[in-house]
């Protein structure tokens, strides 16, 4: 078959195909992207409502005094942070960790008989003496105190077990002072 469209023609109508192609690819790209507008449009007009109504909650809840007791716990964390503080300065300054061991502290927990309330430990570690540990506590009664410190001298971790008679005095409800010298700490 003999093609009686002369050359030019053939070009421009070529032109013309990849003008309309580009055309539509043009009008397909803009419709998805008006249809993904229309969708995403809810979402994206809830989602700034909900940070509105949380950020003007967020300025009340700011706005509003403090009660009692956050206001106590926050002078607690306060404090705490503090202490905690001045633990890490005097610990740069020394250029070593503390003595203080972790595995005592795991040690005397896990000696700890029920109802026996452990209030405060301390060690004190003189440069001419034994590391010492102080725990003071509060006991229900004279036996379970008895007990417990039967199960601290029954430890190898520590060497000497000191619970003075004074704490024997009341029945219940006693509060005690209990000494310690770690076996780990012999000088």
């Amino acid at each position: 078959m003999i093609n009686l469209i002369p050359n030019t023609e053939k070009k421009k109508m070529i032109q013309d195909f990849y003008f309309r192609l580009i055309v539509m690819v043009f009008l397909a790209l803009g419709s998805v992207a008006l249809i993904a507008s229309i969708v995403l449009f809810p979402s994206y007009f809830l989602s700034t409502v909900k940070k509105n109504l949380i950020s003007e909650k967020l300025n009340k809840e700011l706005a509003e005094p403090i009660d009692d007791i956050s206001k106590k716990t926050l002078s607690a964390i306060t404090n705490l942070d503090q202490k905690l503080s001045l633990l890490e300065k005097a610990e740069g300054i020394a250029g070593k960790k503390f003595s203080v061991s972790e595995r005592i502290i795991n040690e005397i927990l896990s000696k700890k008989i029920s109802g026996i309330r452990i209030t405060e430990i301390s060690f004190k570690n003189d440069a001419d003496k034994d590391m010492q540990v102080s725990i003071r506590g509060l006991a229900p009664s004279r036996e379970r105190l008895l007990l417990f410190r039967l199960a601290l001298e029954n430890d190898p971790l520590f060497k000497k077990v000191d619970l003075p008679i004074s704490n024997f005095v009341k029945g219940s409800n006693i509060v005690f002072y209990l000494s310690l010298i770690p076996s780990l700490y012999e000088k």
